[in-house]
């Protein structure tokens, strides 16, 4: 392997003794072969980490472990951060530890953004993969679909457009490849985000200024599991607060770029607005359509005096 590898695959990972293991070999099991693997603990306080530093030390040329300092836990938007700053690859790929890649995973990325210039990230759909347990048949398991025509590269800031608008379904973060440097300038992940909604902020933050090719292949699985950060959350009204952080923080975010007013932002407000208001909203903004239509009749009389 060359001195810096193509591609940097960053596994975050915090209490994930059961499933660690299995992330790392389905890295290893890459039929693409030219990365490294940066093994980055969020603060584990069960085997993770005793784990992670085994595979390390069998393969120190290839696999680094990393944790923040004084072992502490400060969410997976810092130690994603503390990932792509560590990497040394031209591309950059997320695995979350409680998921899994298939083995082509690495080779398409690669070759979707080689053939690909003007893409900055490449991602396809994921595999919700509930028959891991083996309680439940693959008939169980299912692929997301996109909602829209994939196999093209969509340019800044459509995309976004589109998942606010539910338009585009939001990808898994074990599918997304991205060039370090684009990643980079967009700021990396929202670091107030620590555990929901940062992938959200992230995809906000860089399809913005940068155009993503969407693939309809798919190359990872999302294990369904109870413990998961997802269905914890769905238990409790974490999420709903979450959600509200998110699209405050979205909205500012547009607004400081000069977006209020434009397709985006609309798309964001209606988002923004619970589905059992939006009604009201829809409803409102079709009343000040057809004022603004009937001010613009008034208005062209006015200019012609009344004639045709």
């Amino acid at each position: 392997m060359a001195s810096e590898p193509r591609v940097s695959a960053i596994v975050i990972f915090l209490d994930e003794e059961r499933f660690l293991d299995a992330a790392i070999e389905s890295v290893r099991a890459q039929s693409f072969e030219d990365w490294e693997l940066l093994l980055v603990d969020d603060g584990s306080s069960d085997r993770s980490a005793d784990i992670a530093r085994r595979h390390a030390r069998s393969d120190p040329v290839r696999v680094r472990y990393l944790d923040h300092a004084g072992h502490a836990n400060l969410g997976m938007s810092v130690s994603r951060n503390a990932g792509i700053a560590a990497a040394r690859g031209e591309l950059v790929a997320f695995l979350d530890a409680d998921d899994v890649w298939l083995p082509n995973r690495l080779a398409r990325g690669v070759a979707l953004l080689d053939a690909n210039p003007r893409a900055s990230m490449v991602y396809g759909r994921t595999q919700y993969w509930s028959s891991w347990t083996g309680e439940r048949d693959t008939g169980s398991d299912w692929v997301q679909p996109h909602g829209f025509r994939a196999e093209k590269t969509v340019e800044q800031p459509e995309l976004l457009r589109m998942f606010l608008a539910g338009e585009a379904a939001l990808p898994c973060m074990g599918s997304l490849t991205l060039r370090r440097q684009a990643g980079l300038a967009c700021g990396g992940f929202v670091e107030e985000f620590r555990g929901l909604y940062e992938d959200q902020a992230f995809l906000a933050k860089f399809c913005l200024d940068h155009a993503v090719y969407v693939s309809d292949e798919h190359w990872d699985r999302y294990r369904q599991h109870p413990d998961s950060a997802c269905a914890t959350a769905a238990r409790s009204d974490v999420a709903e607060r979450a959600r509200g952080a998110y699209y405050a923080w979205l909205t500012a975010l547009l607004e400081s770029r000069g977006l209020r007013g434009t397709a985006l932002w609309d798309a964001a407000i209606r988002a923004r607005t619970p589905a059992g208001r939006r009604w009201t909203t829809r409803a409102l903004q079709a009343v000040r359509q057809a004022l603004r239509r009937v001010a613009a009749s008034a208005d062209a009389v006015s200019r012609t005096g009344g004639r045709p």
